[in-house]
C-alpha cells in the first residue's frame, strides 16, 4: 500500500513515502524520476508536482487543467504556471554551461513555444525552469504506459484547496524568493488536521530539498492517499489525453 507524494527540488526529486497507513513516513531525495521509480514497489501510487501530458499546441492559459483550477485558488492562481507545447519544453535540451547559454536556451524555447500556441505567447522564466524535469516525467510517460494509472499529476495549492474544506489559502507559502514563516505554517497545520504527524512536518528537509519542496511533498503525498482510496477528482473530469494517450488532469 506503497504511496509517494514527489515535487522537483534542487537536488533532483524529492519524495514523501508512507508504506501503511498510520505508519510515519520518510522523506528521501532521488537524483532521477526513473530512480525514484525503481525505488518504490511497482504498485505504488505517486502523486508528484509536475506537468504530466503535453499538447501540440497550447490554448490560452496554458492546458485545460490550469484553467480550471487557477479560479478556485484566489491569491494563489499565480503558482500555476502555463504549459506551453511539447515541442517548446523539448526545444533545447543542451546541458547549460553558464548563465548566458541559460538565457539563450529560453529565448530558443519561447521561439517555439509562439509557434505552437494560439494566441502566440512566449514561456515564463518560471516555466522555463522546471523544463527539464517535465521532459523525465514525459519521456517516462510515453515509454512506460504502465505508469498513466498510478502517477498523477497535482499541485500542491490545489492539494492544499482540497484538504483545506475547497477553501484557498490564506497566506503566501514565498514572499518574493523567501519562505513566508506565517504562511508555511498555516500549511503545516492544515497537514496535520488531516493525517500528516506534526513532528514529521517539523522536520528539517533531507540535504537537496528546501523546506517548501518538503512541505509541498508532503501535501503530494495526501493526494496520493486520497487517489488509492478513490477520493481524489481530477480537473477537468474526465482527464484529456495528449498525442500519446497520456493522460492531462490535475487531481486533488
Amino acid at each position: 500500500m506503497t504511496v509517494a507524494g514527489v515535487d522537483g527540488c534542487k537536488a533532483g526529486w524529492i519524495a514523501v513515502i508512507r508504506s501503511d497507513a498510520g505508519v510515519l513516513p520518510e522523506a528521501r531525495v532521488f537524483a532521477s524520476f526513473a530512480g525514484l521509480l525503481a525505488a518504490l514497489p511497482d504498485d505504488a501510487t505517486v502523486a508528484v508536482d509536475m506537468p504530466i501530458g503535453l499538447p501540440e499546441l497550447s490554448g490560452r492559459g496554458g492546458r485545460g487543467p490550469e484553467a480550471l483550477v487557477r479560479p478556485l485558488l484566489g491569491e494563489r492562481q499565480s503558482s500555476v504556471f502555463s504549459i506551453p507545447s511539447r515541442a517548446a519544453v523539448h526545444a533545447d535540451t543542451a546541458a547549460f554551461t553558464d548563465l548566458d547559454a541559460w538565457y539563450a536556451a529560453h529565448r530558443r524555447a519561447s521561439e517555439v513555444a509562439m509557434r505552437t500556441s494560439s494566441p502566440p505567447r512566449g514561456v515564463s522564466i518560471q516555466a522555463f525552469g522546471i523544463f527539464s524535469k517535465i521532459r523525465e516525467i514525459d519521456a517516462l510517460m510515453i515509454a512506460r504506459p504502465d505508469l498513466r494509472g498510478r502517477v498523477i499529476e497535482s499541485h500542491p495549492e490545489v492539494a492544499f484547496w482540497r484538504l483545506n474544506g475547497e477553501c484557498a489559502m490564506s497566506l503566501p507559502k514565498k514572499i518574493g524568493s523567501r519562505v513566508n514563516p506565517a504562511g508555511m505554517e498555516e500549511r503545516k497545520a492544515l497537514l496535520a488536521r488531516v493525517g500528516h504527524d506534526r513532528a514529521f512536518l517539523d522536520r528539517p528537509p533531507p540535504r537537496g530539498a528546501a523546506t517548501d519542496d518538503f512541505l509541498d511533498a508532503c501535501a503530494m503525498m495526501m493526494v496520493a492517499e486520497r487517489h488509492r482510496r478513490g477520493e481524489t477528482g481530477s480537473f477537468p473530469t474526465p482527464p484529456q489525453h495528449d498525442a500519446h494517450g497520456i493522460p492531462v488532469a490535475i487531481w486533488a
